[in-house]
């Protein structure tokens, strides 16, 4: 397929709002491509080289962009940056000068989308000594090549910014449209995306074969998506929602799946990112273990041996780092307590009960820095109340409520597992949101120059950011500080081209951080977009910054349908 013809429907998607708009635009484009290259058509779509877990990244900034630019266009590197500040968008600049271009190339060659995506994986992985001009030199060629639609996007792809607004899901449903003309196949292709976390290779096999999405496995050194949480208010609903269950601890660390093959062994993170290099002592840990092959999730927490206490979240944070590992890892030992197993001895335990992997979870654990989770079987609302407050006294945060009949429903949130949290002072409860813009300091913030942050949770149906708090208030001096450095770093002259939004920040940034936050209430509002309809989103009422949360991403904060259903559990108890 043409790399212009992959433009033009990108074109048509930031044009249009509507899911079905888009899935019908992204149907198209599958059925004209051959099924060698969707993998690679997929990931341009998404914005990415490959799956998190490969660890590859495109490492090209903004500067080189511009430089690139120059190059192509025949512009002065300081008109590409005039031309950057008017127009706060370097696809818009490259789409302008390409369009006026000073030198026309006479070698300039129509592209196709995989020749596209190879010369991507070529700046990746380009290093050593002059691979900044070679990373130069190679967008600079694909612009040459670039009609000036094709090198808005390509652009916006090096410097991240191609954010079309299309979540995964919609790239479920255009698959499914391709094959049937409806979505009756994506239940089928969602459950091959949850078990190997690769969208790319999703879709090249079923553009092959329909059917194989059916015959997808459980594999080694794949890392599976992550289950997730419901939540529920009162123990009296978890237990009219679950009937007898199990309570585990929610333990306040960060989540790691773990996959061990004899001595082989991988750690990825709850982002799916491979964090293996970070944890040597839990790599040796997994390498002790008896069973010869595996998958198993835990929860790390650093240890304080002095205090005989568990380090907080913000301390055992300090274990994820690139640098000074060994040090770390001395000064913060963990322990991991397992808690769910997905895979033993070349069995899949995914579609096996709570019951049974939990027998199997006991079986191999606890072993060395691995603990076992506590578990206690609840009869009625009352048991589950009372391992709540025990829970509370251990300084943990709450408790897990776990259907003991539910399979691991990867990739979801669902009611086979319900989170109780303890509130945080009139707090019902905490969201995680990503910022996405931040207030100049006024009064006596104003030589912070940070007054706030506005927050957005995550939308994947629509794959939008959609606002939903103004966060004026808990942050310490400290952090006031670290924010304003570290948000002035990511600052942009214009919103997030995937955010609904109607309230404006002084600053908008990339949306890279996630924070937790507490609040009163969520009320209806005109000026935030979460869930809007009618002119009326949702918004929290009194919200407040509680801490940073290094270890998810956007996509890993809170959903809008979250809000929703926090929304209608509180005036349901009103």
């Amino acid at each position: 397929m043409l790399f212009s013809k992959l433009a033009s429907a990108f074109e048509e998607v930031e044009k249009r709002s509507g899911r079905l708009e888009m899935t019908d635009l992204l149907a198209g484009i599958y059925r004209e491509s051959e099924a060698t290259e969707a993998r690679k058509i997929t990931y341009l779509i998404q914005g990415i080289l490959a799956p998190p877990y490969e660890g590859i990244d495109l490492g090209m900034g903004e500067r080189f962009a511009v430089q690139a630019i120059s190059s192509a266009a025949g512009y002065a590197v300081k008109k590409v940056d005039e031309d950057y500040k008017k127009l706060g968008d370097l696809g818009l600049v490259a789409e302008s000068l390409l369009g006026e271009k000073r030198q026309q190339s006479l070698s300039a060659q129509e592209m196709s989308a995989s020749y596209v995506y190879d010369s991507m994986l070529r700046i990746s992985k380009s290093a050593g000594a002059g691979s900044q001009d070679m990373k130069i030199k190679l967008l600079a060629e694909m612009l040459n090549n670039s009609t000036p639609q094709e090198g808005k996007f390509i652009v916006r792809f090096v410097t991240g910014q191609l954010r079309l607004g299309v979540g995964d899901a919609t790239i479920l449903d255009a698959l499914s449209f391709t094959a049937a003309g409806d979505k009756s196949l994506r239940e089928g292709l969602e459950r091959a995306y949850n078990l190997c976390s690769d969208l790319g290779h999703v879709a090249s096999s079923f553009l092959e074969s329909p059917e194989s999405v059916l015959e997808f496995r459980v594999e080694l050194f794949k890392p599976i998506r992550p289950a997730l949480a419901e939540r529920l208010s009162t123990p009296e609903d978890i237990f009219e929602k679950l009937g007898k269950c199990a309570i585990e601890n929610k333990f306040d660390g960060f989540r790691m799946q773990v996959h061990k093959k004899g001595k082989n062994v991988e750690i990825y993170s709850r982002k799916l990112e491979k964090i293996t290099f970070m944890y040597p002592d839990v790599v040796e840990a997994a390498r002790a273990i008896k069973a010869g092959e595996m998958i198993f999730e835990g929860e790390a927490l650093a240890f304080n041996e002095k205090k005989n206490r568990f380090y907080s979240f913000q301390e055992t944070m300090h274990r994820r780092r690139k640098y000074g590992i060994a040090e770390s890892a001395k000064e913060y030992p963990l322990y991991v307590y397992a808690f769910d197993i997905l895979y033993l001895n070349g069995e899949d335990y995914t579609q096996r009960s709570y019951s049974e992997r939990r027998k199997a979870l006991e079986k191999v654990f606890p072993s060395g820095l691995f603990r076992v989770s506590e578990k206690k079987i609840a009869e009625s609302s009352a048991d589950i109340e009372k391992a709540f407050a025990h829970s509370l006294e251990q300084g943990l945060e709450g408790i897990m409520a776990k259907d003991l009949g539910a399979p691991y429903v990867a990739g979801a949130r669902k009611f086979a597992w319900i989170k109780l949290k303890k509130s945080y002072g009139k707090s019902v409860d905490t969201i995680d949101v990503v910022v996405v813009g931040y207030y100049l300091g006024r009064g006596q913030r104003a030589e912070f120059e940070f007054g706030g942050l506005l927050g957005a949770v995550y939308n994947p149906e629509s794959g939008k950011l959609e606002t939903v708090a103004k966060i004026g208030s808990g942050y310490s001096e400290e952090e006031m500080r670290n924010f304003e450095e570290m948000l002035s770093e990511i600052k942009t002259p214009e919103p997030p081209a995937d955010l609904e939004w109607k309230i404006k920040p002084d600053f908008w940034v990339k949306p890279k951080y996630v924070v937790e936050v507490a609040f009163d209430d969520i009320t209806l509002s005109p000026t935030h977009t979460c869930g809007m309809k009618r002119d009326k989103g949702y918004a929290l009422r009194f919200p407040r910054m509680m801490r940073m949360r290094a270890d998810k991403d956007e996509k890993e904060s809170t959903t809008t349908q979250e809000v929703i259903e926090m929304y209608q559990l509180m005036k349901e108890k009103k």
